[in-house]
Order: structure tokens, then C-alpha cells, then sequence
């Protein structure tokens, strides 16, 4: 006889989602295991999960010794840091005057977030890096994060959060005097942090993951990002570290697990009130 709280149907939805987990984190318990392992362990034709030999210390000391770890995990987070400042900045204003302001080109510009939406950075790679070259920005900051501070898909999220907030506050604040900067400020600001937070966790991964980019405008190690320093263990002669390398991707990727556990409730509440109103 089944027990109420375990029936087939949650048996098996139990079963699906253990598996699906299970798949999604396999590359990264690989990544850890071979991160501990030297390398007559990681070529070696058994597969083992558990290093026989722990090498996690000296992989590590490796990695941080072959690359200045230090500067691209700083570049990462400054370079994710200014794009997501300037997109949240840029989104907000836009997503509430579309939102709650009536004009005629408000559905104009919804068709265009809509297509801009569709038209991913490798299409636009080739006039923005010749852009850059002409204005001698090649190798800055500055070709880092500018093409990414305007995100539509930040506006079109924002977007369906704003809908789902009553007009009535807004028409308070209004009577209160208030500008419709001082509303945004004051009044959707405050209250659209759930958003805000989400956004965040899909700005950052994007962008701290983003190799394409940094590998057409950056050839300085100073200004590397966390992927493309990852290419610098590269060797032609002696061959991959892969030891190193994962560890130096272990290293990489833990500020991101770190930091979406700790905006993991906020994130799940943002994305389940930026759908409650279309």
C-alpha cells in the first residue's frame, strides 16, 4: 500500500527531476573531480570520479601561478558589474514609461524590442568591433561593456513586471506631487528589487560565461575576462593542463554558484511576478 505522500505521480516526478538534475550537474562534478586529479589520473582508461592520487592543491597553486587569476576574476567582476548597472539604469525608465505612460509610439516600440530580441551579438560583432577600432577602443573597458548596456530583453522583462503593479500607487504618488522621475526613483525602484534581482543572475551569468566577445576585442591579458583567460593555459608544445584548467574553471565558476544560492529566492520571486500579468 502507497503512503499518501509518496503516490506513483510524485514517485515519478521525483524521478524526472532527480535525473534531469543529475545530467545538468554531471559536467560539473566532473570538472571537480578532475580538478583534483594529476594528469597520469585524468588520461588514465578508467574513469573515476574519485581521484586516486589528491592533486587539488597543487592544480590549483598551478593555475593561480600560470594566469593572474586575480586580475581576470577583478575584470569579470567589473566588466559584469558596469554592463549590469547601465542596463538596469537604461531598462527601468524605459519599461515604466511603456508600462504606465500612454503615447502613440508605445506600440512601435514594443515591435521593436520584440526584433531587437532576435538579433543576436554575432550579427552586429563585425560594425561594432570595426567601430571600436576606428575610435582606437580596442583592448578598454570601454569595448567590454558599451554594446551590452542596453538590453532589450532587461526593458522586456521589466516590462511584464510593471504591467502587474496597480496604477493605483502610481496615481498616488502622482497626487502627492511627485515627478515621474521622482515615481521611478521612489515608488518602482523600491519595489521592483524582485526584478531587479533576477535580471541580475541572467546579466551576470551571460556575461561572466561570454567568451565570443572578449576574444574579438581583447588580445591584452590585462584586460582578460575569466573565459578568455582560460585560453592562456593553452600550450602548443606540452598540450593542455587539464588538471589546471580545471581547477582555474572551479575557481571561475564558484562566485557564480556562491551568488545565485544567495539571491536563489529572490530570483524564483522575480520570475514568478514578472508572469503574472502579460
Amino acid at each position: 500500500m502507497t503512503s499518501s505522500g509518496f503516490t506513483p505521480g510524485r514517485i515519478l516526478r521525483l524521478s524526472l527531476l532527480i535525473s534531469g538534475a543529475i545530467v545538468f550537474l554531471a559536467p560539473y562534478i566532473f570538472m571537480i573531480s578532475t580538478a583534483g586529479k594529476a594528469q597520469d589520473d585524468i588520461f588514465t582508461s578508467a574513469l573515476k570520479l574519485i581521484p586516486t592520487h589528491i592533486f587539488y592543491v597543487e592544480n590549483i597553486t598551478h593555475a593561480l601561478s600560470k594566469v593572474p587569476m586575480g586580475t581576470l576574476l577583478w575584470n569579470g567582476v567589473l566588466v559584469c558589474g558596469l554592463i549590469f548597472f547601465f542596463q538596469v539604469l537604461i531598462a527601468i525608465p524605459c519599461a515604466y514609461a511603456m508600462a504606465k505612460l500612454k503615447f502613440r509610439a508605445a506600440r512601435t516600440m514594443m515591435v521593436l524590442i520584440m526584433l531587437g530580441l532576435l538579433i543576436p551579438i554575432h550579427a552586429t560583432a563585425l560594425p561594432l568591433y570595426v567601430a571600436f577600432n576606428n575610435l582606437s577602443l580596442l583592448n578598454s573597458y570601454t569595448a567590454l561593456v558599451a554594446p551590452f548596456s542596453i538590453s532589450v530583453f532587461a526593458i522586456f522583462m521589466f516590462l511584464q513586471f510593471f504591467r502587474a503593479m496597480p496604477d493605483d500607487l502610481i496615481h498616488a504618488a502622482r497626487l502627492d506631487g511627485m515627478s515621474e522621475l521622482g515615481i521611478v526613483g521612489r515608488v518602482i525602484v523600491p519595489n521592483a528589487w524582485p526584478a531587479v534581482t533576477a535580471f541580475a543572475i541572467f546579466s551576470v551569468v551571460a556575461h561572466w560565461n561570454d567568451l565570443y566577445w572578449p576574444l574579438i576585442v581583447i588580445s591584452k591579458q590585462d584586460y582578460a575576462t575569466p573565459p578568455l583567460g582560460l585560453m592562456y593555459f593553452r600550450a602548443a608544445e606540452a598540450g593542455d593542463d587539464y588538471g589546471a584548467l580545471m581547477a582555474a574553471t572551479l575557481i571561475i565558476t564558484l562566485p557564480l554558484v556562491v551568488a545565485f544560492l544567495l539571491a536563489q529566492k529572490r530570483f524564483v520571486e522575480g520570475i514568478t511576478m514578472t508572469g503574472l500579468k502579460g
